[in-house]
């Protein structure tokens, strides 16, 4: 008995593993402790496809429009304040990068086994260039369409807080920062809050988790590598619209041209209509050239927008997956230490048990990721081809007009 109770599952010696730094370890070896209120509960829930996040019952939107640039310190500071507008409040206020960038940390540290989407990255210099104000635009929508759609992160304290506080009450925003950074549900009481579903049939198979666990680590890094060379050859694609497609239409352009001008040194009446048919036909191979420049903003930049938001996901799950990697170890160990009579099974079920709440957090993550994934790669897919279809339309009419001036010819 002496024995069975001095037997421990050992720590592990990595102070930066991943494990160890989100409290996954503490938590599964039974040493987090805290007070769980109401509000921090986030339930697991049995779905058709297996373990799921309870859906968030009030479900909302929140649009990022009109970049502006403000300044401070009596114009010594300039800076591009977004508005931000959700839908379950109509409020709109003013938000600057650096507050998405607070947000983001606060997120990323609470949330040990939940993808938070990353912010579009920083620049030092050209911040205030149009170009890129609309760019970081649109990846701060995206950003937060998945913020919204995230049935935990948009029901969080900080990231409510982050919408809601008036733009100019620096004291309430200043107190709901602090309240955010002293919130103690982060680490290993994080998975304190998590209840998962109990009774029979509820608890899950862990060789199960593990196959299900390691075919979704072969997808991520089949689906990383895929969406760099996809997002390589669309770089590369959209680089030769902009300056070799155009510039070798307008070539043809100029040709034509140069051909009508040297027709019209024929000065007979009846090759006048050639000539201007010609001439048309110069301009419209020119016009075309610009449609050829002007099609990656509609179709391959948001595609490429896409795959960034996505490739901080693919980022995000390598942790995720060594969390629960190392909660199973701990499992195997103890049941180890059980069969050779140094633990009691007491203490290597409650191991199994926290074991399995780490499992299903991260089985609903993953089945969210697989969820949103579909929505958003058949919405980007659809609007891609929709802008093809529209360009090649835009391409034929111009021909066809061009054709028709050779009818009266």
């Amino acid at each position: 008995s002496g024995a069975k109770s001095s037997a421990t599952v050992s720590r592990n010696l990595n102070r930066f593993s991943t494990f160890v730094k989100s409290g996954g370890e503490a938590f599964v070896l039974g040493e987090a402790s805290g007070f769980v209120k109401d509000g921090d509960k986030l339930c697991v829930v049995l779905g058709p496809r297996g373990p799921e996040w309870q859906e968030n019952p009030y479900p909302f939107q929140c649009s990022i429009e009109d970049p502006t640039k403000q300044t401070k310190f009596k114009g010594m500071k300039s800076y591009i304040a977004y508005k931000l507008v959700p839908s379950h409040t109509g409020q709109q206020v003013h938000r600057r990068y650096k507050h998405f960038d607070w947000l983001y940390g606060r997120l990323a540290e609470k949330f040990p086994v939940i993808s938070v989407p990353h912010l579009p990255e920083k620049q030092a210099t050209g911040r205030f260039e149009e170009d890129f104000i609309s760019k970081r635009r649109k990846g701060l929508a995206w950003w937060m369409d998945h913020m919204c759609s995230h049935p935990v992160l948009a029901q969080c304290d900080a990231f409510q807080h982050f919408l809601t506080c008036p733009s100019t009450d620096e004291k309430a925003w200043k107190q709901g920062k602090r309240k955010a950074e002293k919130d103690e549900m982060v680490g290993a009481n994080f998975f304190l809050t998590i209840s998962v579903p109990t009774g029979t049939g509820a608890s899950l198979d862990l060789q199960e988790v593990e196959s299900q666990v390691d075919g979704f680590k072969a997808f991520t890094k089949k689906m990383d590598e895929s969406a760099l060379q996809l997002n390589h050859t669309a770089n590369e694609f959209a680089r030769k619209q902009v300056t070799g497609f155009k510039k070798e239409y307008q070539k043809v352009g100029h040709s034509f041209k140069c051909l009508s001008q040297a027709f019209e040194l024929d000065q007979q009446a009846f090759s006048a209509g050639l000539n201007q048919a010609i001439a048309f036909t110069a301009e419209a191979y020119d016009a075309i050239g610009d449609l050829f420049a002007d099609q990656p903003r509609q179709d391959l930049d948001p595609v490429m927008d896409l795959l960034a938001l996505y490739q901080g996901h693919l980022a995000n799950f390598p942790d995720i997956i060594h969390v629960q990697k190392g909660a199973l170890t701990k499992v195997k160990e103890s049941k180890r230490h059980v069969e050779e009579g140094k633990m009691e099974l007491q203490k290597a079920e409650g191991i199994q048990e926290r074991c399995n709440i780490i499992s299903f957090a991260t089985l609903a993550e993953i089945n969210h990721f697989h969820k949103i994934r579909v929505r958003d790669f058949k919405s980007q897919m659809q609007h891609f081809l929709q802008q093809q279809i529209l360009f090649f339309q835009k391409v034929t009419q111009k021909l066809e007009e061009a054709l028709h001036k050779y009818d009266s010819v």
